[in-house]
């Protein structure tokens, strides 16, 4: 007897395709890779997980091999449609289904036991923190070896093989050990299902015996996942629709903010088309940029307390009302806890609640049903458009260089500026990079991602790996910092295995600048590489890589020219070497305010 296993959460293609939600948009994905049923000696576990992914959209899982996950990656790279991309390490790895997922809307990995499993942890923490679905897969211990006391190796010598799940419990939402074939199908149904649903990493340990061992479950090709959508309760949404409504429609000068939970809530477009009927100033908080479009007539920039876009605050904490959908307000996005909200002024709308100033709350409230529905409420009012309009002072541009003077930061983002297309994206690394990549005016289309929430230092070279790998349309940007590079380098090695075509604008200033503004000292002074003769190394006249130092305007012009035309269907690494101060301004007052939060004295005892 058939049976589904839910629905992703979007409508059905009239084509019969599955529809699955990325940050924007839907990207279609094929049911199945063939009408006929599989024969016996198929029929295996491996290969119906391998299915299950394609199923869901994924098309590249990276991996990194390992003794106990061998076995395993032979169904995977036996399955049609899905490719297997090897990476030089497991956090890599990680990254890259991260980045991966941001673009596809769902990613996949798989390491092997502990070694793996606990080297991809961090990645898979990060990935949590930003609500992004990725299927972890470990390749785990022998079935027979569960519960006989034994000692195996890559574990911490215990015979207590649970110590990577328990590691696992507390950054995904969903554990599968598949240790038998009884249930391994439930068990994966169940993992890939939940992590869809909830929108966060599931961690799926397959014993190392069982993938190839054919079972009559995994007889023929797996039902199609149908995900029952999640719906509100539709007396509280209208109950939510009402007070929303009376509470702004009597304010004088009302907001929008979008939020990075937007993301998660499927609800971008939801979210447009209320600042397209109710005329108010629409801003982003800086985690949620790229998921309102920037040539809105009404976008006004991001809100990010004192280090906002020009005259963005101003509007937003000068409002008598503002709605925030899906905000995550912590220590980094309020700017050392200091922005100038009222909690009386604001409603908050969650993926799945609605809070109204100071009370009234709707559970069970979806913010992609309540925000239309809200739409159709509301008066159309521009007066906080309007006083915008009149206080907006377009932004000046740098000061000219003289030839061949240093290059500084804010020429470097002045070129990209002009770079950016619908068929480009941009990778912001941690650091001064999220602050100059923030006053980038986004075309329509263009893509734009970075890791607020978890900040973790590296993110970014993975993170570009796998989001170029997903969106094959267009041409990824990643503005890194030399410190972070250090971490993670080794996989432009797997960007040029895959043949990808990023530029890399490598910023080179020394050190952890980031952190010398929120408290110096000698550790973020880090050791100078030649990082064009590092990558020339990595290349090593295998595949199609381009590299090159800038040291002033001049050589920058013609380093961008050679990159998006005579080397635009190659890795493109560009060095940019400026001054260890050369900082945003933003950075600056960013720096001092989160240095003030950290450094509060402890409470009286």
């Amino acid at each position: 007897m058939d049976f589904k296993v839910g629905s992703l959460d979007t409508p059905k293609p009239a084509n019969g395709d599955v529809g699955s939600l990325a940050a924007n948009h839907v990207s279609t994905l094929k049911t199945s890779t063939s009408s006929t049923q599989l024969c016996s000696a198929e029929a295996t576990l491996g290969r119906h997980l391998a299915r299950r992914l394609v199923q869901v959209g994924v098309s590249d899982v990276f991996a990194v091999p390992g003794d106990f996950n061998l076995t395993l990656l032979d169904d995977l790279i036996a399955e049609p449609g899905l490719k297997l991309v090897g990476c030089c390490n497991e956090l890599n790895a990680g990254y890259a289904a991260d980045g991966y997922a941001r673009s596809r809307g769902v990613g996949a990995c798989a390491v092997t036991f502990t070694v793996g499993g606990l080297s991809i942890l961090n990645a898979i923490a990060g990935a949590y923190s930003e609500n992004l679905p990725i299927i972890c897969i470990v390749g785990g211990p022998n079935s027979n070896d569960y519960g006989t006391n034994r000692i195996l190796h890559h574990t911490i010598g215990l015979p207590d093989f649970s110590q990577e799940l328990r590691c696992f419990q507390t950054v995904t939402c969903y554990q599968a050990i598949v240790n038998n074939l009884e249930d391994a199908h439930e068990q994966i149904d169940t993992a890939i299902s939940t992590a869809l649903k909830e929108s966060k990493p599931v961690y799926v340990s397959v014993s190392c015996n069982l993938s190839a061992i054919p079972h009559p479950t995994f007889s023929r090709e797996p039902v199609p996942f149908c995900l029952a959508p999640k719906l509100s309760n539709s007396l509280g949404l209208e109950a939510a629709v009402d007070a929303a409504a009376e509470f702004l429609n009597k304010a004088v000068k009302p907001v929008m903010v979008a939020g990075p939970k937007l993301r998660v809530a499927k609800a971008c477009d939801a979210f447009l088309e209320l600042a397209d009927a109710c005329g108010y100033p629409v801003a982003v908080m800086p985690s949620a940029k790229g998921l309102m479009k920037e040539t809105h007539p009404h976008f006004i920039g991001t809100y990010w307390g004192a280090v906002s876009t020009a005259f963005c605050a101003e509007i937003v904490e000068s409002a008598d009302a503002y709605i925030f959908a899906g905000p995550i307000f912590n220590d980094y996005s309020s700017v050392g806890y200091s922005l100038l909200l009222k909690k009386e002024k604001a409603i908050i709308v969650q993926p799945d609640r609605v809070v109204i100033a100071n009370g009234p709350a709707f559970g069970c409230v979806l913010m992609k049903e309540f925000l239309p529905a809200l739409a159709k409420k509301l008066s159309r009012n521009t007066t906080a458009y309007e006083n915008y309009h009149r206080i907006y002072v377009p932004g000046g541009l740098p000061p000219q260089c003289d030839p061949k003077e240093p290059l500084r930061v804010n020429i470097l983002f002045k070129h990209i500026q002009k770079m950016l297309s619908g068929d480009s994206a941009v990778i912001a690394e941690t650091g001064d990079s999220w602050f100059n990549c923030q006053k980038l005016k986004l075309p329509e289309g263009c893509g734009y991602e970075f890791q607020m929430q978890y900040g973790s230092i590296g993110w970014s070279v993975g993170a570009t790996l796998g989001y170029a790998q997903a969106a094959k349309d267009k041409r990824v940007i990643a503005c890194i910092g030399d410190g972070s590079f250090q971490v993670t380098a080794q996989d432009i090695s797997t960007m040029l295995r895959c043949e990808q075509n990023t530029i890399i604008f490598l910023i080179n200033n020394g050190g952890y600048t980031i952190e010398v503004e929120i408290h110096d000292g000698p550790y973020n002074v880090i050791k100078n590489w030649n990082y064009t003769a590092f990558v020339d190394a990595i290349h090593n006249g295998d595949g199609k890589c381009w590299t090159t130092k800038v040291q002033c305007e001049e050589e920058l012009v013609e380093a961008i020219e050679t990159a998006t035309e005579v080397k635009k269907d190659c890795l493109c690494f560009i060095e940019i070497v400026v001054h260890k101060d050369d900082t945003s301004k933003e950075l600056l007052e960013w720096g001092s305010r989160v240095s003030s939060a950290n450094s509060r004295p402890p409470n009286p005892q």
